[in-house]
């Protein structure tokens, strides 16, 4: 696919998005100076030339529920195959074909002990031909949402970002319950996070009422998380890259603050397994990528071993399988 560059309101845009996935065009418009058109037509652009997404996702920490990483060994003949099936269960929310084809990594969010101890005992070691399975359980994000990547364009000036961010969530003081009308609601949003009150009365059979109350209640506490997600080459940015990071425990939180706020991380999150801080990382070329580990990671006092493994391709982002 040919890259499409974008210009300095199309990046405007996005940042919009990533602050509020959910703001009107009216608001947007209205902030960076143009016409409510204008930011309707190049979001349509945006969706046919770099595949922009606004997909809802339910930020599992907030339900008492664990996400996982899960890295799974095979042969190299079979990953795309492996890749291809594990992307049309409901419970992965990305899915990566690894350097060497040795590998494919995935995002997974069961519901359930019961569902997490199924999938990590006994159904993902029935698949054929897997040759090894290593789960990491997402202990704290420091970066990104619930497994979902920040691209950090800065293209906001900071009057515009303030005026643009929504109001700050306040967690509920105990896990939230969620009922059937708030799961079809989140089924809708998964497939499209900026569906209409409209839509979302249809999908919950409730009134405009309440579809409102239910949504800003998901909002404000953090259950409901907006992901935006975007061909990356847009930005000039072709090499991804996941950081594996085992950090002295005295250090994690530290280091985890600071990776957080480098450029070229997507998502940053301290995770169970011998590798205890995992990055998502993204640079224009690998030498760019060598800059960064060696120039910024390599700095940082407390970091004991770092293990690099390039992503070929992205198979699955949240509900999209990708072509």
């Amino acid at each position: 696919m040919v890259s499409q560059r974008l210009d300095p309101l199309d990046l405007k845009l996005l940042q919009a998005l990533e602050l509020d996935g959910r703001a009107s065009f009216s608001r947007i418009a209205q902030v960076l100076g143009v016409s409510d058109q204008t930011v309707a037509r190049r979001f349509r652009r945006l969706r046919a030339t770099v595949r922009l997404r606004v997909t809802g996702v339910a930020d599992d920490s907030r339900l008492d529920r664990d996400s996982w990483i899960v890295r799974l060994g095979c042969p190299p003949n079979v990953a795309g195959q492996l890749a291809a099936s594990l992307a049309r269960r409901p419970d992965t929310k990305f899915i990566d074909l690894v350097s060497g084809g040795t590998e494919v990594r995935c995002g997974m969010r069961p519901r359930s002990r019961q569902e997490r101890d199924e999938l990590l005992l006994e159904r993902l070691h029935r698949i054929p031909r897997i040759t090894s399975v290593s789960a990491h359980c997402i202990l704290h994000s420091f970066c990104g949402g619930p497994l979902g990547w920040l691209h950090k364009t800065h293209a906001l000036d900071p009057h515009e970002e303030a005026a643009l961010r929504p109001p700050a969530i306040v967690p509920a003081t105990e896990p939230i319950t969620l009922d059937a009308v708030d799961e079809a609601m989140l089924a809708a949003l998964r497939i499209d996070g900026r569906a209409t009150l409209t839509e979302l009365q249809t999908a919950t059979g409730q009134s405009e009422t309440v579809v409102r109350r239910r949504l800003d209640r998901l909002r404000t506490t953090g259950v409901l998380y907006l992901a935006v997600e975007y061909d990356r080459e847009s930005m000039g940015d072709e090499v991804g890259a996941m950081c594996w990071l085992t950090v002295a425990p005295h250090a994690l939180d530290e280091i985890g603050r600071a990776v957080a706020d480098h450029r070229e991380v997507r998502f940053a999150a301290a995770t169970t397994g011998r590798s205890n801080l995992v990055l998502s990382v993204l640079c224009r070329s690998t030498s760019d990528l060598y800059a960064y580990l060696t120039e910024k990671i390599g700095t940082l006092t407390g970091i004991q071993t770092v293990e690099t493994t390039l992503t070929l391709r992205r198979v699955k982002v949240f509900t999209y399988e990708l072509r």
